[in-house]
């Protein structure tokens, strides 16, 4: 019983996701949201037609048919909102940091000497001792 359980939640989930992709596909072409909610009503009229199919090849033939239209239907320049990851405001105005750190120079060398000067101190010192 549990292995039905188990393709009954997976199906829901592919059903829901499939139901979704079809949903932003359609506001992709229609932005206005009241000529859009007719096509979503009809969206939902279609998958509603087949909710008590129980048939897995059926199945697999109408979610084929469905993954077709829906990859003919795709928009070829889909909408993103302006905030959203790749919009057009998209870190437009970035806060400005509130701390500013500056690192001394001699730390962005490769190693991890002392800064020039005091190496070349440091020489002289030892030279002149001797």
């Amino acid at each position: 019983m549990s292995s039905a359980n188990a393709f009954s939640s997976a199906h829901r989930q592919y059903v829901q996701s499939l139901y979704r992709r079809r949903l932003k596909n359609s506001l992709d072409w229609t932005i206005r949201r009241d000529v859009w909610r007719g096509k979503a009503m009809r969206i939902r009229a279609e998958f509603e037609v087949n909710r008590n199919v129980k048939d897995a090849r059926q199945l697999a033939q109408i979610f084929g048919q469905a993954e077709a239209k829906l990859a003919a239907w795709k928009h070829p320049d889909p909408y993103i909102a302006p905030t959203a990851p790749g919009g057009t405001k998209w870190e437009r105005n970035t806060p400005v940091r509130l701390y500013i750190t500056a690192t001394p120079t001699w730390k962005l060398t490769r190693s991890n000497s002392p800064p020039r000067k005091t190496l070349m101190r440091t020489i002289h010192l030892r030279s002149t001792s001797r």
